[in-house]
């Protein structure tokens, strides 16, 4: 719901992940099984997100993904699967790096989407300074990244 911001979508896309899970799921159960279908219910919704956008009838991601822009290196050049997993690997060890409430924010705004009204209540602070704060933020990742030699 926080990517594609209409019910209707959010509640096939929860439905077309059981069915992928399903069709897919490994011999074993995987380790982090939530985590194995989020990841799932969240690549269909940026997906369907995607479809919606190309139609110009929905905006959902567009004001999280615009503020990562500045950065996080753009995805759509000829970049190689390995720099991607480079990529990941620096993201992940930059949010090692941070408090765990940071952690906690950063992952909840940039990963689940949540707004920011939502986690500025729960953090017990207002929207602007939780946007200053998450400005902050973005640019010790766009600095972290730089000194890793990610092109941005």
């Amino acid at each position: 719901m926080n990517i594609l911001s209409v019910w209707e979508d959010a509640e096939e896309c929860v439905s077309d992940t059981y069915q992928k899970a399903w069709n897919s799921i490994p011999p074993e159960r995987p380790n982090a099984f939530r985590a194995w279908l989020g990841k799932i219910v969240r690549n269909l919704s940026i997906n369907r997100w995607h479809h919606n956008r190309a139609q110009k009838r929905y905006n959902g991601m567009e004001e999280l993904l615009s503020e990562l822009a500045d950065c996080i290196p753009d995805t759509n050049t000829t970049e190689s699967i390995l720099e991607a997993q480079e990529l990941s690997e620096h993201i992940n060890d930059w949010l090692g790096t941070l408090t765990a409430i940071d952690r906690a924010l950063f992952v909840r705004r940039y990963w689940n989407g949540e707004q920011l009204q939502y986690l500025a209540e729960l953090s017990g602070t207002t929207p602007n300074m939780l946007a200053g704060r998450m400005f902050r933020l973005r640019k010790s990742l766009q600095n972290y990244l730089t000194t890793k030699g990610v092109a941005l």
